[in-house]
């Protein structure tokens, strides 16, 4: 498979083992440092697991100086306080494979009711995102520019809303020559929007988005076809916890609450700085459970949701919620492994940076020392199945012995990658990393050699 003209255009680093016996089923430049892409997860969800437990819960709070008066009037700001809970949206918990999502603001709804709930009437201050819990420091090192536009690439905040991100909603007008109708989903964050696409009659519909980095000014480009249900894009906000204060702002006046100031943020640039007083709580939302937040992280592949693990990591270990701290962590679980340094290179905690690396080698001794560990049922679950659900839904050409496959995927412009477990035709149950990098044809070639891979070791007649 490897000699195939496809396969030839990649660097490829493999491992496959029995876990049972340890021996070796297959080896290629297992000890080689590759691009892991989100493979990378894999450490991050069982550092979490280990580290924080599955039970482990994050908190979102609404905080004022003071108690509302007689007339349920606050005399100051409402904070939106971020507890690095990144399932306020409207995903749904626990994982369900064909989720299409729901009302993104229902979080903040409830948070919103539950102050209704307490009097509150009127807000003489402004509206707060709070998301100094964590360090602000939005972007990993080896994340490009051009991630920075686009959900997969969101800035990273101990405040979440909507995965940080919007929808941007691109559909025809009633006839030809028209401009297009653009709508954003929530609405609340402001937007310049130079909408430059036009209606055509017949033809694909072909648009394009520039944003300058930090930015919240769009410029539309393109066409979309008249009879067509339209383009949706989903986009990264620049600022979190500032997007989550106009969404509550929102929320707030439409049901009825009074609100005389703006929306305003505030960060903390620096794990020295002191959190200070918290003031008198009016409202709180918690979080599923962590192993849910897992399983959406490797089902799914969330990046965002992944380094907001290794953040609270950090804090809850090394008392410094910064990216660095939660990689000073990773050092010391990866050291209980036996993992050494020549064979990794971590830079976050998702695998969006091309400067984290690992060997396949790495990878097997992870998926070893989980399987021995106390979590093993649990980590097995945050898996996707082999032509089932998550990333490999539509793999393997959905074959029914896929399913034998539970892996995590790994996607970028030339990086394509799958570890995990199979369990054999035979009973044998094999930990596996397969790693290409460096490829010069399109991926979904590089993908289907990795699933004729996969597919080929469920043949494995060994123990």
């Amino acid at each position: 498979m490897l000699a195939s003209r496809e396969a030839q255009s990649a660097r490829w680093g493999i491992l496959v083992k029995s876990l049972a016996t340890g021996v070796t089923v297959y080896e290629r430049n297992s000890e080689e440092r590759l691009t892991p892409a989100s493979n990378t997860k894999l450490f991050s969800t069982a550092l979490a697991l280990t580290r924080l437990g599955p039970d482990h819960r994050f908190v979102t709070r609404l905080v004022a100086s003071q108690r509302p008066d007689a007339e349920g009037r606050i005399d100051g700001d409402l904070k939106l306080v971020g507890g690095g809970d990144p399932t306020l949206s409207g995903r749904a918990y626990p994982y369900r494979k064909d989720d299409e999502g729901g009302n993104p603001s229902e979080a903040i709804e409830q948070l919103a009711l539950e102050l209704i709930q307490r009097g509150v009437r009127e807000i003489r201050g402004n509206i707060v995102g709070d998301d100094r819990l964590y360090v602000h420091a939005p972007y990993p090192e080896g994340w490009t520019i051009d991630d920075t536009t686009w959900e997969y690439g969101a800035a990273v905040s101990a405040l979440v809303f909507n995965d940080n991100a919007f929808t941007l909603s691109i559909r025809p007008g009633e006839s030809e020559g028209e401009m297009a109708l653009v709508a954003v989903n929530p609405p609340a964050l402001p937007l310049w929007i130079d909408n430059r696409v036009l209606t055509v009659a017949t033809g694909p519909s072909e648009i394009q988005i520039e944003r300058s980095p930090g930015s919240r000014q769009l410029r539309l480009t393109g066409v979309v076809e008249q009879n067509s249900p339209g383009v949706q894009q989903r986009l990264a906000v620049d600022d979190p916890a500032l997007y989550a204060a106009y969404v509550l702002r929102d929320v707030l006046t439409r049901k009825g609450i009074v609100v005389h100031g703006g929306a305003q943020a505030d960060h903390r640039t620096s794990a020295d700085e002191p959190l200070g007083e918290q003031g008198v709580e009016l409202a709180r939302r918690e979080s599923p459970p962590l192993l849910e937040i897992a399983r959406v992280v490797n089902k799914v592949s969330q990046n965002l949701h992944a380094e907001i693990l290794l953040r609270e990591v950090a804090r809850v270990r090394q008392q410094r919620a910064t990216r660095e701290a939660g990689l000073k962590e990773m050092d010391l679980f990866l050291e209980e492994i036996g993992i050494t340094p020549r064979d990794v290179h971590f830079e976050d905690g998702s695998g969006l940076s091309r400067r984290t690396l690992l060997t396949a080698s790495a990878l097997v001794k992870l998926l070893v020392f989980m399987d021995r560990s106390p979590y093993r049922q649990a980590w097995d679950s945050l898996l996707p199945v082999g032509g089932w659900d998550g990333t490999l839904a539509r793999r393997f050409d959905q074959a029914e012995l896929a399913r034998r496959i539970h892996a995590k995927t790994g996607t970028l412009a030339t990086a394509n990658c799958l570890s995990g477990y199979l369990t054999t035709k035979h009973g044998a149950r094999l930990a596996f990393a397969i790693l290409a990098n460096n490829h010069s044809g399109p991926s979904s070639e590089i993908r289907r050699v990795i699933d004729k891979i996969g597919l080929a070791l469920l043949d494995w007649e060994g123990k």
